[in-house]
Order: C-alpha cells, then structure tokens, then sequence
C-alpha cells in the first residue's frame, strides 16, 4: 500500500459551507417510516459519524444522501440540490458512496470495474492501476472480483474514491472485513476528502474505530437520530 496514503494526523478545514443539509426528513415505505423527522448539517471539511444497531436506518439515511432513495417527507438538500427534484441526478459525479456489500461487478476484473469510473471521468488507464497500487492491489488488477475476498473487494472500491476524488464521501460500515492496514487507508481517504473541502458521513456500529476520524456523531435508533 502507498505510505502515502497512510499515517497522518487527521485534521478538518473550517465549516464554511454547508454540503448536506436535513430538516425534519423521514422516508417511508407504504405505512412504515424507515427514517423519522431527522435534522442533520455536515459541512465542508467535516466529517460525521452516525451510531446504531442493525436496521435503526443508517443505510437508509446514506442512500438517501446518495441520491437512492426520495425523502417522503421534510426538507433535503445536498450541495444546493434538493433531493425530491430532478436536480438531484446532476451531483452524482460529486458523491462517493462505498456501500457496506461491495458493489462490483462479479464477472470483472477489479481494473475493468474501475475502468468504468474512468471512462465516465476521462481517466485513463495508468490512473486506474496508480490507484489500485495505493490500496495494495498491484498485483490483483486482473483478478475477477468474484474471486476476491471481501476484504480485497473493499479495498478496490476505496481504489475508486481515490480516482474519483469526491466532495461527499458516504461509508457504510466502512472498517468492516479490513486488516489494520487498510483500516488505516480508510481515515487517510476521509481526511483526504476533509482537507480537500469536502465532507464525510460515516455509518457503523464500531463505535470506537470511528470515532478516531469524525469530528462530530450522532446515534440513530427506530430510524431518528436520539
């Protein structure tokens, strides 16, 4: 893995421009409210960490930020944008979201599933493999993902946040299945993203790894933030 990359202290920029912006939002799906009223700012070179157990709605709130799922309710907006509207499709580009089940395609290589980031982006080849060296993956450029372990497949996708470059960088368990090293190349890219300008939400569990990286937590239990 490139030391670069690794072992620095993290440190945000002064919030001076707010990114992501809930007020009163839930989500709900037929009568169930899978996110209630939560209120919620994360500015720029911030980054947030959201506490809970198992289905309290911490991947629910990510990919609503990610523009996945629509508000049902309350005021949404991320960069600017509100997160009802049309307008949400056109911050995509600005918005890295590692999920907690890597989200590769199976039958490709791990270099063919970043060169699908690149080619979006103008990014050629070389970029895609300096990347994949930064996270250790040198040597598995050509390996199909269905044959890398889970912890592999995370770090390429981590790969694909480097080469992307974010300015709302959204993890989802991000510590999960990771040797020490790569959990320290996990607080590298959101201090990356933090002192670049951008912002971080982290979801977990893992309270203790994550409280390392954030400057600020909330808990969320029953799909509020308490």
């Amino acid at each position: 893995m490139d030391s670069s990359f690794v072992g620095h202290t993290l440190r945000g920029v002064s919030g001076t421009t707010t990114i992501v912006a809930l007020d009163s939002v839930s989500v709900r799906v037929g009568a169930t409210h899978i996110l209630r009223d939560i209120s919620l700012s994360v500015g720029q070179g911030e980054a947030v960490g959201v506490f809970g157990s198992n289905g309290a709605g911490k991947t629910t709130l990510l990919r609503m930020l990610a523009t996945l799922i629509v508000p049902s309710a309350g005021s949404a907006h991320v960069f600017g944008s509100d997160l009802t509207s049309d307008d949400r499709y056109e911050i995509r580009p600005r918005i890295g979201y590692v999920g907690h089940v890597p989200g590769l395609y199976p039958e490709l290589t791990l270099a063919e599933n970043l060169g699908f980031v690149a080619s979006a982006r103008g990014i050629g080849r070389s970029e895609v493999d300096r990347c994949l060296s930064a996270v250790g993956l040198a040597g598995a450029a050509d390996r199909r993902a269905e044959v890398c372990s889970h912890g592999m497949a995370r770090r390429a996708e981590f790969a694909g946040v480097l080469m992307m470059e974010p300015d709302l960088l959204l993890l989802d368990e991000p510590h999960s299945a990771l040797d020490g090293d790569a959990v320290d190349l996990v607080d590298a890219v959101v201090m990356r993203t933090m002192e670049s300008g951008g912002a971080a939400l982290l979801v977990s569990h893992d309270k203790d790894r994550v409280r390392r990286v954030v400057t600020d937590y909330h808990e969320i239990s029953g799909g509020t933030l308490v």
